[in-house]
């Protein structure tokens, strides 16, 4: 998802974030959050070339063609990853049977013996967003500074915000106190416990929460607030289309904002009012998509379960290792170390 503000927060979290303290390394660390910033802003007060596209989607299983008369690509990628399907090792099918009744252990969250659709459905879902998760892992190690396998409000905010506070704003509006209480109210969504401190699923929700469906009122909030510049909590035509494109004195617009200025009026303001309200808003950028995940989940679960009880044994599942991952597989250690952490 394309947030001006949450990608810049992003970035100063890579970059302020990584510290071990917000001590003498803060000052070298700005810079590129200052230099980040500095894009931004000419991002912003240039003319793109490209729309900029605030919707999220999420990201198809596999480019493969899902033919299974063919072969078994698309559910090998869907099943263990893109990236990590990439890595594949040549296994004989004893090894390969081998490994994937590991891995199966892993899938059954409740221990019960049985694999169901939504645990599958579970899986894949953090097999594709693996990336997510070495996002965490490197941002973890730098905001939980006493060890005690939490990351609370004070030691982000200390590790992430100590430097900067001490200095004044820059005159051109740009607020780190701004950005620390919005970051403070997404900590405290994504804090479901309520005691100020974030476990790894909370923390995972805070950074990025278009992933999380609790966390997507926050999403949308911040999006507002972001395009929303005359500050009446809505979103009319000249911000959504000034959100995209800055026309700058230019009065030929390309073709293609001609096209959103339509997608506005017939589309995206569904009451007509000349607005996008919350509801509205919530409509354009988190469309309810196809669930590719859970499709691929009931699809393997169909083609696996040989009693038809709706749900799958380890033995089903190592039966029909061709069709999760052949006679090759991944690096299953690590999948299996980062699936542990959650």
């Amino acid at each position: 998802m394309c947030f001006l503000w949450v990608g810049l927060k992003r970035q100063r979290r890579t970059s302020l974030g990584d510290t071990e303290s917000a001590g003498s390394n803060s000052e070298m660390e700005l810079r590129p959050l200052v230099m980040c910033f500095a894009l931004c802003v000419v991002y912003a007060t240039s003319k793109p070339t490209e729309k900029k596209d605030r919707v999220h989607h999420d990201d198809p299983l596999s480019n493969k063609e899902h033919d299974d008369a063919e072969n078994f690509d698309y559910d090998h990628e869907a099943f263990l990853g893109q990236e990590e399907a990439k890595t594949f090792d040549q296994l004989t099918p004893e090894e390969s049977k081998e490994r994937l009744g590991m891995l199966v252990e892993r899938i059954d969250e409740d221990k019960d013996g049985f694999v169901t659709a939504e645990e599958m459905k579970k899986w894949i879902k953090h097999a594709q967003k693996r990336w997510i998760y070495d996002d965490v892992d490197r941002q973890w190690k730098s905001h939980d500074l006493n060890g005690d396998g939490m990351v609370s409000w004070e030691e982000y905010k200390n590790a992430t915000y100590g430097y900067v506070l001490d200095d004044s704003d820059p005159e051109d509006g740009f607020s780190y106190k701004q950005m620390m209480a919005r970051d403070e109210r997404r900590f405290k969504m994504a804090d479901l416990d309520k005691n100020m401190k974030a476990n790894k699923e909370e923390f995972t929700a805070f950074l990025h929460p278009e992933e999380y469906d609790h966390m997507k009122d926050i999403v949308v909030l911040e999006t507002m607030e972001d395009i929303d510049k005359n500050g009446d909590g809505l979103i009319d035509l000249d911000e959504y289309i000034g959100d995209m494109y800055n026309q700058d004195g230019d009065n030929t617009e390309p073709e293609w904002v001609k096209t959103e200025r339509e997608q506005f009026t017939e589309f995206r303001d569904k009451n007509k009012d000349g607005k996008m309200d919350k509801e509205e808003t919530r409509d354009w950028i988190l469309p309810s998509d196809y669930d590719h995940a859970e499709a691929e989940a009931k699809h393997l679960v169909y083609e696996s379960d040989a009693d038809k009880d709706g749900r799958l044994t380890k033995e089903e599942i190592v039966d029909k290792y061709d069709l999760f991952v052949g006679s090759q597989a991944t690096d299953f250690g690590e999948a299996l170390t980062r699936h542990d952490e959650f």
